[in-house]
């Protein structure tokens, strides 16, 4: 393909070592590989994320194309140790030892920097983002209460879109099994010196692997932006469509005979979301500069569901501003960055006659400070107050006020004692606030849900080689008061289903991971990564058990390989471990099995001309891709889906 293995070699290993002051051989590496530095907003800051004492993996707009990749799920599926939970109507990211459940809202997604998590418990849609939009993937692994407060609990998942900055355009069209078609398009240009224009669209649809769970899936965005030497300023619209089959659960019986098998044969699930954006960035003088980030997003969720047809809408409106500082001393850069983060968001669910308005305002500030020109330290702290006006038929029909509030402190350190090398040292503590939806339905003695809390420990070292770049980290993350989904919790006042919504006895989770690559020639890429979680509960009833869906191993390995002037071979092979199934958290059942997903793609390209081939579970393992626990009822299973082809042809301008 156009980008060598040597070049995306190079884009890892810059990448993946932070330090506030690299270097100059590394800031020429970064420099050479053209980085756009102000489009990357993790640490909240102006600048490239190479002061945070913590794990951050890039996946930049190569390393999705060697990959063949058609959909962020397979892009993400085993990076940075995340698993993937897939019911067949939605999809949830996992990091450092959270259930399907529970990674929803304990793993913050953002897009430039804006949240994407919904206000109740809706996995975000990350659907809605085209590969063709995406820039790069910025993961930051572990806590990141201080920087992003509710929500930043496992780990920080930001996609960064392209810039409109240069003028250029591109056509893909795509089509494979189970009646797969997508179309995706973008142009971006200059009006005149200062303004610039992006617009991007994309269309899918198709049966699936499961009966009954056709989608039509599309996405339209539009962005101006305006840009001089000393401000920028952007206003963005864009639009979200996803209606979708329900083909519900599977008994064990049923997934062992049939995986694609369904019952269901009219239940559906159709989102509708318009989304608002705007910021204004000012640069003060040569030492501060001024953002503030304005969002707005309305959504519309009808679905028909055990014969019941729902309506819900949610609307979230946002406000950041922040001031970021820089100043150079003898010691290195001192970066400084303080703002607040303001929300207020409504959500309603008619079928219910439930409703809550929640708001949340907090305030963070965040220092890097150099001790040496190898040596900085890291430091900052946030308060947060939420209140929720609750409203629900059944438990609360005169309404309920509540109100809450959290606070957060973190300290790393990061060395680096040559070019080649870095260690780092970090204690976060983090939290997140009960949803609007978790907060009704809660057992009839308890009135609001306590905030979740925890602390986050974790050490590491990286290290750069000519050839070869390996990572290592060490965490531990300790939580209490959980709020999760407990089946054998009572049941609430008027409630359909059994369990209810509880703040869960504490627990605790130690992991590790290793990542490696290594440039074997100039034609040839490998690298692997492991990534090992103990988690557990430490108090209550289940006190020594593990916690559910989570895999104590998992791992991923890839091959890439330009094997001739045009053309490139990538493979990759995907671990989970055995696990029990989700809300087993007695660990009455048997585990789950562990399984490998083997993906390959042969990529071509030449002058504007793209093309790709890429098979997703080659094999065709059958794998439980998402799973409940039933008890005397009988577990429930969502089959993964199987041996998938796309084939891809796209033209650039």
């Amino acid at each position: 393909m156009g980008t060598k293995p040597t070049k995306i070699a190079l884009l890892l290993g810059s990448l993946s070592t932070l330090a506030l002051s690299a270097p100059q051989a590394l800031a020429d590496e970064l420099e050479a590989s053209k980085i756009d530095e102000h489009l990357v907003v993790i640490g909240r800051a102006d600048t490239l994320p190479l002061n945070i004492a913590a794990n951050v993996n890039v996946i930049d707009s190569a390393d999705i194309e060697m990959s063949g990749a058609t959909s962020l799920t397979e892009v993400l599926r085993g990076q940075s140790g995340i698993q993937v939970s897939d019911n067949n109507v939605g999809t949830s990211y996992a990091m450092r030892g959270f259930s399907a459940s529970t990674a929803v809202n304990n793993t913050l997604i953002l897009l430039d920097g804006r949240r994407l998590n919904n206000i109740d418990i809706a996995a975000p849609s990350l659907n809605a983002i085209p590969l063709n939009l995406i820039e790069r993937i910025e993961i930051l692994s572990g806590s990141a209460g201080v920087l992003y407060g509710d929500q930043a609990v496992g780990g920080v998942i930001n996609i960064v879109t392209r810039s409109p900055e240069n003028t250029a355009g591109s056509v893909q069209l795509s089509g494979g099994s189970f009646n797969t078609y997508e179309g995706r398009g973008d142009i971006s240009g200059a009006i005149n010196d200062n303004w610039h224009y992006y617009l991007s669209a994309n269309y899918n649809q198709g049966d699936n692997y499961r009966d009954h769970n056709a989608n039509e899936t599309g996405s339209i965005l539009g962005r101006i932006q305006y840009k001089t030497a000393t401000d920028m300023f952007m206003v963005e619209s864009s639009y979200y469509d996803d209606d979708r089959e329900n083909p519900g659960s599977l008994t064990e019986d049923e997934f062992k005979q049939d995986p694609r098998f369904s019952w269901n044969s009219s239940e559906y699930v159709h989102q509708m979301t318009t989304a608002l954006r705007s910021a204004y960035q000012h640069q003060l003088n040569q030492h501060w500069s001024l953002q503030a980030d304005v969002d707005y997003s309305d959504t519309l969720v009808t679905s028909l569901n055990w014969g019941t047809n729902s309506r819900n809408t949610r609307s979230l409106l946002m406000f950041s501003p922040k001031a970021v500082g820089h100043y150079t001393t003898r010691q290195g850069e001192l970066n400084l960055v303080t703002g607040l983060d303001i929300s207020r968001g409504k959500a309603e669910f008619h079928s219910s006659a439930r409703s809550n308005e929640q708001r949340l305002q907090s305030v963070y500030l965040q220092a890097t400070v150099p001790l040496s020109q190898t040596l900085n330290y890291v430091v900052g702290g946030r308060y947060a107050e939420v209140s929720d006006e609750l409203v629900d038929g059944a438990a609360y029909p005169n309404g309920i006020d509540l109100d809450e509030d959290a606070s957060a402190l973190e300290f790393g350190l990061n060395y680096r004692p040559n070019a080649e090398q870095r260690f780092y040292i970090r204690y976060d503590q983090n939290f997140r606030f009960a949803k609007v939806d978790e907060q009704a339905y809660t057992p009839s003695d308890v009135y609001g849900l306590k905030p979740q809390t925890g602390e986050s420990y974790e050490a590491g070292w990286d290290w750069i080689g000519q050839s070869q770049t390996l990572k290592l980290s060490l965490y531990q993350l300790d939580l209490k008061d959980e709020i999760v989904f407990d089946p054998s919790a009572n049941t609430p006042t008027g409630g359909t289903f059994l369990g209810a919504n509880v703040n869960a006895d504490a627990s605790r989770r130690y992991g590790a991971s290793v990542d490696w690559d290594w440039q074997l020639a100039n034609a040839w890429l490998v690298g692997l990564e492991y990534h090992y979680v103990d988690a557990e509960f430490t108090a209550g009833l289940n006190d020594g058990n593990k916690l559910s869906w989570v895999a104590e191993h998992s791992g991923r390995g890839y091959l890439s390989l330009d094997f001739a002037e045009h053309f490139q071979l990538f493979t990759e092979a995907v671990y989970t471990g055995e696990r029990f199934i989700e809300g087993d958290n007695a660990n009455e059942g048997q585990k789950l099995g562990g399984y490998v997903l083997a993906n390959a793609a042969v990529n071509y390209q030449r002058d504007a001309w793209q093309a790709s081939l890429r098979v997703d579970n080659l094999l065709d393992k059958d794998y439980v891709s998402s799973g409940y626990f039933g008890g005397d009822w009988g577990d429930s299973y969502y089959s993964g889906r199987g041996r998938d082809v796309r084939l891809t042809l796209g033209y650039r301008f």
